[in-house]
């Protein structure tokens, strides 16, 4: 439980942390006009608690972990490693620097060394995290306390992705008995051509799946399909393998990694690791005076220009310090900021801090991990790229700009703080939005509440359909099978499609078909655009042809890899993104028009005047036009563009309330299209509180009247086709979704609306009408009537 605490604290108390007294540092350097900090608040140290060592652990693989500084493991690393050697699936959900991979090696490395024939699969969901944990293993094999001939000698784990040579590649498959990879590739190559595998996965004893949390969404419905794929390939070589399952602290561990897996699996959620006190900070930047936004509302520093100033300030203190931004040309800009203002101060210490991201060279990583972890490195502004596995000890502080979507990422941010044990500080500055807006005004909703459960759906026919066609083409599915799938309707109309065919012996894909190709588990489904550079004819990627028209537009800034990119032509049939260098200093966002038709009802139910239903819905979208928007915030312009229409199936959560009740609320008819609309938008910025999701990931509708249901209606629809799960826990959680959206819309400062509440960036209505005022008192009247 966290511990509140008065920031400035000029009593001369000796006692206070480490972690406060950086902040107090901070704190001193801020205007005295300015009160940015709304909360801080002392998190208590954890005593370490110690188990022995497995009676069945191989007496190498303990010394070897002996000899790497490891006199005992926790008791969380040994519980877990119990529960995998006698073969149940397990997942270990702790926190941040808690030593979970022990949990998996132990066993892991045990079963290789005591049967020769064993092998072992890894997934993470980065490179990154899994080549640094394939060196983590290569370190315990080559320890200097094993004997050269040594069982554990010829485990041979290796590297298997889409950066392996060739010759590795072919190396691997011969040779190595424990397998690093990724799910894409796994997806790809293994399950694709399974047949050259056959000795991997007859004698396939482990599957390790790290940072499980982060398959959700779409991503995490079309991992659970491979995993299930997975799974039917091993029974066919004759092979059940024991899955554990690494994971930051979530809600329900265990139900989780059951979905994912398509089996049972235990739970492991006591941490037995220590930490030093922290200290957490919530930072809101103040308005700014000189600057409006959309329609002259109001807009608030950036996060990432203060979180550049909370770095320099930390930084100056010898703090060494880890920024955490949303974005790569984010993470970029903050740390030019910071140089720059450290540069004013003294430039020796500007010369110690970077930017680190994906997209970098893998030596270059390691060189700016290392200077970070040795010191030579005081600061860095980093994307989630090192929120991940990547062991970096010694960071005095985390400063994370802009909420980075879910409880459990926020902790895996800021755990990379204090990892040695001392004192430390964690600071959230929020973002122009919504939910940010609401977690710094309300501090247990992020500091005292339970982490997410994470949300995925496997049965999503939109996900599972192209899942089945791969299934097919790996082993012909039987009818048991394709109902195990809960498939069967799916399957015949991909047969009226032409793409599968039934016989005797099962459903067979059609001939010339290539259904892992067409599918990208990372979320897109469907047919993809490339994006080209147009002078050199070189590729920078792909979006899905649902996305691309508001994304990929005609003079839609791009970024890939840090360096920025403008749209010059989209062809939706061609498929292609001809886009051209340039480094300009707005971004874009699109606007859209949207429409939506309810096709059949799921759940609904009536209080009073509202009713409340999880429908399936089509919904239209067209991209009109664009706004070009100066990193201050400040609208440069609007441009017009006349984009094809794209039609989306997909799940909604909606509400409608009477015109009586409205007017009983104080909304007159005049009053109800703002009303609705602000309460809309502050609703889908809020919604990633109780759904696993990004803001990106869904969408929204007000409407007066609506043709489908006569009445004034708010729908808020997953972004994905089929849906991804995020309305269902939307209109599961009604009640304090819409709770914590009317107190983020009355916790925000301005006086008409603004972009930390009911401003959108991404509105097709250029953010009118909206009506404040009339957003809450809406809100208030359909929680009354759900109460």
């Amino acid at each position: 439980m966290s511990t509140p605490f008065s920031p400035r604290d000029d009593s001369g108390n000796t006692g206070e942390t480490y972690g406060r007294t950086l902040l107090n540092r901070v704190l001193e350097g801020v205007p005295r006009d300015e009160k940015p900090l709304t909360f801080a608040a002392e998190m208590p140290a954890r005593t370490s608690q110690l188990s022995e060592w497995p009676a069945w652990a191989h007496p190498s693989v303990v010394r070897a972990m002996q000899e790497n500084g490891i006199a005992r493991p926790w008791t969380h690393q040994a519980a877990a490693a119990d529960l995998a050697h006698q073969k149940t699936n397990v997942v270990v959900s702790t926190g941040t620097a808690s030593g979970k991979s022990l949990a998996y090696q132990l066993p892991v490395l045990t079963t290789l060394a005591t049967d020769p024939r064993a092998t072992a699969l890894y997934l993470s969901p980065t490179k990154a995290l899994g080549a640094d944990q394939l060196r983590a293993v290569t370190a315990l094999i080559d320890s200097e306390v094993l004997d050269a001939g040594d069982d554990l000698h010829g485990a041979y784990p290796c590297v298997f992705d889409g950066d392996t040579p060739l010759e590795v590649r072919h190396w691997a498959r011969e040779n190595s008995r424990w397998l690093f990879t990724n799910p894409d590739m796994l997806h790809l190559s293994l399950l694709r051509t399974h047949q050259r595998w056959a000795h991997f996965f007859r004698n396939l004893a482990y599957v390790v799946i790290d940072e499980c949390h982060s398959y959700r969404g779409v991503f995490g419905s079309n991992v659970a399909l491979v995993l299930r794929r997975l799974r039917r390939i091993a029974a066919r070589y004759g092979a059940d393998p024991v899955f554990i399952l690494a994971s930051a602290t979530t809600a329900d561990p265990g139900a989780a990694a059951s979905r994912l897996i398509g089996a049972p699996c235990a739970e492991i959620v006591e941490d037995g690791s220590p930490h030093g006190p922290r200290t957490v900070a919530l930072w809101e930047p103040p308005l700014m005076r000189e600057v409006t936004g959309e329609n002259g509302s109001p807009v608030r520093r950036p996060a990432g220009s203060e979180a550049a100033r909370i770095m320099a300030d930390l930084m100056v203190e010898g703090a060494r310090t880890l920024t955490f931004v949303r974005s790569r040309r984010g993470a970029e800009l903050t740390a030019m900021a910071t140089k720059r203002l450290l540069g004013e101060i003294d430039p020796e210490l500007a010369s110690r801090v970077a930017s680190y991201r994906a997209g970098y060279l893998a030596e270059d990583r390691r060189e700016l991990e290392t200077a970070l972890a040795d010191g030579t490195l005081l600061g860095a502004a980093t994307t989630n790229a090192l929120e991940l596995g990547v062991d970096i000890a010694g960071l005095d502080a985390v400063v994370v700009a802009g909420f980075p979507g879910t409880v459990a990422s926020f902790w895996q941010q800021g755990g990379r703080s204090g990892r040695r044990g001392e004192g430390s500080l964690v600071v959230l500055v929020a973002r122009d939005d919504p939910l940010d807006t609401y977690l710094v005004h309300h501090p247990s909703a992020l500091l005292d509440k339970p982490v997410e459960a994470t949300v995925t759906d496997p049965s999503n026919p939109y996900v599972l359909g192209p899942q089945l066609l791969c299934a097919a083409m790996e082993l012909p599915l039987s009818d048991a099978e394709a109902e195990a799938f809960g498939a069967l309707d799916v399957l015949a109309k991909l047969s009226e499609q032409g793409l599968i065919r039934r016989r005797a012996h099962g459903w067979f894909v059609t001939a010339g078909t290539n259904p892992h190709g067409a599918v990208d588990i990372r979320g897109g489904i469907g047919t993809q655009v490339a994006i080209v550079v147009s002078e050199s004819g070189r590729m920078l990627g792909t979006v899905d042809t649902g996305r691309a028209p508001a994304t990929a537009h005609p003079g839609a800034v791009h970024i890939h890899q840090g360096e920025s990119y403008v749209v010059d032509e989209l062809d939706l049939d061609q498929g292609l993104a001809l886009v051209h260098a340039e480094d300009p200093d707005w971004t874009t966002s699109a606007r859209e028009t949207t429409e939506i038709t309810v096709t059949s009802v799921l759940e609904q139910k009536q209080f009073g005047d509202v009713e409340v239903a999880l429908v399936e819905v089509e919904v239209t979208h067209q991209v009109i036009g664009y706004l070009r928007r100066l990193s201050s915030g400040e609208i440069l312009d609007a441009v017009e563009l006349d984009m094809p229409k794209h039609t989306l199936p997909t799940r909604a959560v909606m509400y409608t309330v009477t015109p009586e009740l409205l007017l009983q609320a104080g909304v007159p008819a005049e009053r109800v299209p703002g009303a609705l609309h602000a309460a809309e938008h502050a609703a889908i910025g809020l919604l990633p509180l109780v759904a696993v999701c990004d803001r990106g990931d869904i969408g929204g509708v007000s409407t007066a009247l609506h043709a489908d249901t006569g009445l004034p209606t708010v729908f808020v629809y997953d972004g994905h086709a089929g849906g991804a799960g995020f309305a269902d826990r939307g209109h599961a959680e009604l009640t304090r979704w819409l709770g914590a959206t009317r107190e983020a819309i009355r916790s925000c400062e301005c006086t008409s609306g603004c972009p930390s509440c009911v401003y959108s960036p991404k509105c097709g209505n250029g953010n009118d009408p909206l009506d404040k005022d009339g957003a809450i008192r809406v809100l208030s009247a359909v929680l009354d009537s759900l109460g």
